[in-house]
């Protein structure tokens, strides 16, 4: 039992027992509950090491780095030239080493950078953040790297006197602080 409907163009290999067709001029009136559901993205995307470019983004032991600098060793007996990659960690500034053979895959996170209004800074160090469109985000705290980050952009705010702009870096599920900027009115 194929069902085949021509003014719709839609082939169903499902027996016809099973399946209902809606129209928008059927009579019945349904239901639909719509979410926003993640369409599958990953956090990160596959790339051969030799593709991979100083400057660029990479994984290294599970953490998002960004490369500093690359070194590839000539084909050995084994058939490979091998990348040695120098980065560092995107979030807390550590160094970070890993040799690859330049054909063979590894993983490069998706990062994205946003720039975002401060509204306020609890004691805490909890702030809430707005953008352009009049979003607000109220899930960051001041970052605690590199040391006196935190302080500087609490002082530069001073109690909401000042107008500060901050740049909100994600990757791999995290989110944090990475630049600020005072705007002069």
């Amino acid at each position: 039992f194929f069902f085949f409907s021509t003014a719709r163009c839609i082939l169903s290999f499902i027996p016809y027992s099973k399946t209902k067709l809606i129209t928008m001029s059927s009579e019945e009136e349904v239901d639909y509950a719509i979410e926003n559901v993640d369409a599958g993205a990953s956090a990160v995307i596959p790339m051969e090491a030799g593709q991979v470019k100083k400057g660029g983004f990479m994984m290294i032991k599970g953490k998002p780095c960004k490369v500093l600098s690359i070194s590839v060793s000539k084909t050995g007996k084994h058939g490979h030239a091998k990348c040695n990659f120098l980065a560092v960690d995107i979030f807390t500034g550590k160094k970070l080493e890993d040799m690859v053979p330049s054909t063979h895959g590894t993983t490069v996170p998706i990062v994205n950078r946003s720039e975002w209004e401060i509204i306020d800074i609890d004691d805490d160090g909890a702030m809430t953040l707005i953008d352009e469109g009049g979003e607000q985000k109220a899930d960051l705290n001041l970052p605690e790297i590199p040391a006196g980050f935190g302080e500087e952009i609490r002082t530069a705010w001073d109690g909401g006197e000042n107008q500060v702009m901050v740049t909100v870096q994600a990757a791999v599920g995290q989110e944090q602080v990475v630049a600020m900027k005072k705007v002069d009115n």
